[in-house]
């Protein structure tokens, strides 16, 4: 006798669609997500008031009514939702996809009616002109209409999601430890598939797999939460219509080669736009303003969060938030922080440079400092202090009665006091004289007000706007900060500077990057080479082809070593004793084998203070495969970091400093 299995009711999962490359991607909620999306969908029909669920850690709400899923952040086009329980999947499809509610219900209804009756091989007539056919509890498929020029053939229906190849992604903690905002570089795309900066957020997210694979006793253990990063998105308002850049800018290029010349106007064109005054202020000004919006709305949804925020920028986004965190403010009363930078200078021992602070004194102190104070009397009737000498042009001079000699030597003396912008303190000599006590090569220590940076070095002058919170670190990430800084004539950093609101910062770089430079020359002595630290892979300390490569290099050094070593001995020794065949017997001293990570920190040296201390210089591994032909992969090599695990786990680690990581010797 057959048992008769009772029917039991299909337990619903919630879907949301996504488009991928034009196409639609159905994708499964987390079951927590679902879950609270059942219940809300309980409550919808007892209350007339729309029921507004928020879903992938508060960063999506979805509205049951409408069946719509929004994102909070970020502008992104609204997603359909779905409360699924039937699939199906056509001949070319590689996943199921969901039918709608309407078409579920009447699939769930039909195979309830054939379950309590025991009625199977019945066909179904679905409105879209589709015949199902429930062959037993376990098998269903489904049949198209015929077609004269296409050959169809059934296709299999699942029911319920525990009957399909799915995988539903696991909840997300509650409590959020760390806020990072993610800021893009040039251009809209920020990978080699061309996709924009929301798009590399599930890309950078893959860091909650790191905390399960690196951090698992700590999550465990509830001590950890999770990191939330968000992305900033500022080249759509510097190319949208507010500022009609665009419209300009096509109106002038070239109808040749158009789709590079297009290329060109989205991306590079980004760098003179930045450095022009009018944009460089609509840059900043967005960046800044998205930031704290950001930050005041994840405030909104996240009320009891207590921990600190991060501030990742790539290629000239990592300029940007540069040029924002040296410009923050840290006293009450807004007073700009003064930076304290290098400049190298030919220096006459005699040579005086004024402290200047624009009246007749200090006007007169640095005419008499160049033996130039019988114009003094010129000068006063003109009513001229140091600020309208240095505005003045040598035909001014001229027109007020300034012989030639003089004339030339006043307006040498205003090209050097150009050289300082607005010098706040004394200069501080650092330096050995010069033979003969004439000329010497000495560093000048001033103290300049960064947004005064345009006087002579290429900075723009614009108002920096300050940001709501004092970011804990800053990460660079193939970055031109230090070509830029050189370019504005900063020839090296002082190595007491350190950010006015923010403690740490890393500059992460691919080797392959031709975009990225070092931060670490402009700091330390001109005479110590300090190589990058190499980031370990995330599985392990360093890849195959650098570990065989580092060995090669350790074999054949040592070889070197050792044929020097007899060669120098053998030279050493004194002819007749060669002659009489008495060699003497000299016994190298052997060095203990150190480890690499041992040798690290032996040779361990303070880099300044913009990362307390630290090291600021950090190269990621090349692939194998990208060692072969290091210009193939130069682009791709500059739009890596998004994807790269090992950026992500550097994030992490900076963020928990505090806490082991596993597998890893970060």
């Amino acid at each position: 006798m057959n048992v008769v299995e009772p029917y039991e009711p299909i337990q619903h999962h919630w879907f949301y669609n996504q488009q991928v490359d034009s196409k639609d991607s159905w994708q499964p909620f987390s079951r927590e997500d679902s879950q609270r999306l059942e219940d809300a969908y309980s409550r919808v029909g007892k209350n007339e008031k729309d029921e507004v669920v928020a879903t992938d850690g508060r960063r999506y709400d979805v509205r049951l009514r409408e069946r719509k899923r929004y994102s909070v952040y970020w502008e992104q086009k609204p997603a359909e939702v779905r409360r699924c329980s039937w699939f199906h999947k056509g001949s070319k499809d590689m996943n199921y996809t969901p039918y709608s509610e309407e078409l579920c219900n009447l699939l769930e209804d039909a195979y309830m009616i054939a379950m309590t009756l025991e009625e199977w091989k019945t066909n179904l007539e679905l409105p879209t002109g589709e015949t199902v056919i429930l062959h037993n509890p376990k098998v269903f498929c489904k049949e198209f209409p015929p077609s004269p020029n296409e050959r169809t053939q059934p296709r299999t229906l699942k029911r319920g999601i525990e009957n399909i190849p799915v995988e539903i992604p696991e909840g997300e903690p509650e409590i959020v430890d760390h806020l990072v905002f993610m800021v893009h570089g040039i251009g809209p795309a920020c990978d080699i598939r061309l996709r924009g900066i929301v798009h590399m957020f599930d890309c950078f997210a893959t860091v909650e797999l790191l905390i399960k694979s690196h951090f698992r006793q700590s999550e465990d253990s509830c001590i950890i939460g999770r990191v939330e990063y968000l992305p900033v998105n500022w080249h759509k308002v510097l190319h949208g219509e507010t500022t009609g850049v665009d419209k300009e800018i096509e109106r002038i290029t070239l109808p040749s080669i158009s789709r590079l010349r297009q290329f060109s106007n989205d991306t590079v064109l980004d760098l003179f736009f930045y450095n022009s005054a009018t944009y460089c202020q609509t840059i900043v000004d967005t960046v800044a303003s998205e930031i704290n919006r950001l930050h005041s709305l994840f405030l909104q949804r996240h009320p009891h969060f207590t921990g600190h925020v991060s501030l990742v920028g790539h290629s000239l986004g990592s300029l940007i938030l540069f040029d924002l965190l040296t410009n923050q403010d840290t006293d009450a009363d807004g007073t700009p922080h003064e930076i304290v930078f290098l400049w190298s200078a030919q220096l006459h021992e005699d040579t005086h440079v004024d402290t200047g602070c624009g009246s007749n004194e200090s006007l007169e102190e640095a005419l008499k400092g160049h033996g130039l104070e019988e114009h003094l009397n010129i000068l006063h009737r003109e009513q001229m202090d140091m600020e309208s000498l240095m505005l003045c042009s040598e035909k001014d001079l001229k027109d007020i009665g300034i012989p030639l000699g003089p004339r030339k030597k006043m307006m040498n003396c205003v090209k050097k006091w150009k050289v300082i912008p607005e010098i706040l303190y004394s200069p501080v000599f650092i330096g050995a004289h010069g033979r003969n006590g004439k000329v010497c090569s000495v560093a000048l220590i001033v103290a300049v007000d960064y947004q005064h940076f345009d006087v002579g070095i290429g900075q723009v002058s614009i108002d920096y706007p300050q940001l709501a919170f004092h970011p804990q670190a800053f990460f660079a990430m193939g970055s031109p900060i230090g070509m830029f800084l050189i370019v504005r004539g900063l020839k090296r950093i002082d190595p007491n500077y350190s950010f006015p609101t923010c403690k740490s910062f890393y500059n992460i770089f691919h080797p392959f990057d031709p975009v990225a430079y070092r931060i670490e020359p402009m700091i330390l002595s001109p005479d110590m080479d300090l190589p990058p630290m190499l980031i370990p892979h995330h599985k392990g300390r360093k890849r195959m082809h650098l570990e065989l490569k580092e060995g090669l290099t350790r074999v054949s050094s040592d070889l070197l070593g050792s044929l020097r070593m007899v060669w120098q001995s053998i030279s050493q020794v004194p002819a007749p004793a060669l002659a009489e065949g008495a060699i003497s017997s000299m016994t190298p001293t052997d060095e203990a084998e150190v480890s690499p990570m041992e040798q690290e920190e032996r040779n361990f040296t303070k880099v300044g203070t913009l990362n307390r201390g630290r090291r600021i210089d950090f190269v990621l591994q090349e692939t194998p495969i990208e060692s072969f032909n290091e210009y193939l992969f130069a682009i791709q090599s500059h739009l890596c970091y998004w994807e790269s695990v090992d950026t992500a786990l550097l994030v992490l680690r900076e963020i928990y400093g505090n806490i082991p990581a596993r597998n890893t010797n970060l």
